[in-house]
């Protein structure tokens, strides 16, 4: 979605904006780091034991994500729609 126009702020709210900036994409880069490790943990739990009825429960109650096992492997997908409402 991209808007045109401008805003007005004062500086000091602007400061607290750009302040924040880093640490949002450091948050953003953890939590794809953490999937990462996630997917190789549920990949990993795929070749000891049958899990598929515990993704498809996760899948039915959670919001921002699914699991989706493919050839034995894990990949987590996040719920853009949903996400981007949070």
């Amino acid at each position: 979605m991209e808007l045109n126009g401008t805003v007005t702020i004062s500086l000091k709210d602007y400061t607290k904006l750009m302040e924040t900036h880093p640490k949002v994409e450091k948050a953003r880069i953890n939590l794809y780091e953490a999937s990462k490790e996630i997917e190789v943990f549920l990949s990993f739990l795929c070749t000891r034991e049958t899990i598929e009825d515990y993704v498809q429960e996760f899948n039915r109650q959670s919001n921002h994500a699914e699991i989706v096992i493919i050839d034995g492997k894990a990949k987590i997908k996040f719920n853009e729609e949903n996400n981007n409402k949070s």
